[in-house]
C-alpha cells in the first residue's frame, strides 16, 4: 500500500532537494546565501470547476497558483511576472495552449505548459509534446498526477539550474 500522498509528496522532493521544503525550490547562484521562493503556477482553463478543483490540489502542496479563464489573460499575466508552470486548458474561448507556447514576448524564460483535456487519445498526447507542451493530462485528474507533474518540472528547473552554474 502506498503512503499517503503528502509522504510522497515529500519524499519525491527530497530526493532531490533534501533541504528545501515542499512546494519551494532554490533558484540562486550557489556562492550566495540559499534564498526560496514559492512555486508560482499560472491555471488556465474557461471551466470554473476545473479551475476550483486544481486549485485546491495546488494549495494543499503550498504553491502560489494563478487562475485566469482565456489565453488573452494569461497572455498578460506571462508578461507582468515569472511563472514556473502552466497548466492550461487544450480549448480556451479566444484560442488554444499552442498560441501560449509560441508566443515569444514574454521578458523572463519561457513557462512549461501543461495541457489539460477531457480526451485521453494518443494523438493528442503527441501533437502537444510536439508543439512543445511539457506534458498533458487528463481530466478530471487524480492529485498525485499533479504532484508528479509538478515534481518532475521542479526537477527539471534544478538540473538547468545547475547546468547554467556550471557553465
Amino acid at each position: 500500500m502506498l503512503p499517503p500522498i503528502s509522504q510522497r509528496w515529500l519524499f519525491a522532493v527530497a530526493s532531490f532537494a533534501p533541504t528545501q521544503p515542499a512546494g519551494t525550490f532554490d533558484d540562486t547562484p550557489q556562492n550566495t546565501p540559499t534564498q526560496q521562493r514559492q512555486v508560482r503556477i499560472l491555471l488556465v482553463s474557461p471551466r470554473l470547476e476545473v479551475r476550483q478543483i486544481l486549485i485546491r490540489t495546488l494549495d494543499r502542496l503550498s504553491a502560489d497558483v494563478i487562475s485566469c479563464s482565456t489565453r488573452t489573460q494569461a497572455e498578460e499575466v506571462l508578461a507582468r511576472q515569472e511563472v514556473d508552470l502552466v497548466f492550461c486548458d487544450e480549448h480556451l474561448p479566444d484560442g488554444s495552449y499552442g498560441d501560449l507556447i509560441h508566443t515569444n514576448h514574454w521578458n523572463h524564460k519561457i513557462p512549461r505548459i501543461v495541457v489539460t483535456t477531457r480526451h485521453g487519445e494518443w494523438d493528442l498526447y503527441f501533437e502537444a509534446l510536439r508543439k512543445g507542451a511539457f506534458d498533458i493530462t487528463r481530466s478530471p485528474w487524480h492529485a498525485t498526477d499533479v504532484e508528479m507533474i509538478l515534481i518532475r518540472a521542479l526537477r527539471e528547473e534544478c538540473q538547468q539550474t545547475a547546468g547554467r552554474r556550471v557553465a
